[in-house]
């Protein structure tokens, strides 16, 4: 009979082939869900969809895109905020 904390399923259930040729049960925390634009929700390309202790040990460029916005916003959305900033600052000067 699994423990109380493994009844729910807050833990996914792996089974792992053991050395000895059994088939036991391990429990998994689930993966995070995956990282979404801040003003859109479309998923966000070059985020990885890993646990935290893994994405700590990842080098920073890894995490999330060298751009700015990046890993918050999607390319689309940043491209038309730039356009958006560039159009605005323009019109300030005159």
């Amino acid at each position: 009979m699994p423990a109380g904390k493994h009844k729910s399923r807050t833990l996914r259930r792996v089974f792992v082939r053991t050395p000895g040729s059994n088939t036991v049960m391990h429990y998994r925390r689930r993966k995070p869900s995956k990282a979404e634009c801040a003003h859109c929700k479309q998923e966000l390309a070059g985020v990885p969809q890993v646990l935290s202790h893994k994405l700590r040990n990842m080098p920073k460029s890894s995490r999330r895109p060298e751009r700015p916005y990046g890993g918050y916003l999607c390319s689309k959305c940043t491209r038309a905020l730039m356009k958006e900033k560039a159009r605005n600052l323009g019109g300030a000067e005159q």
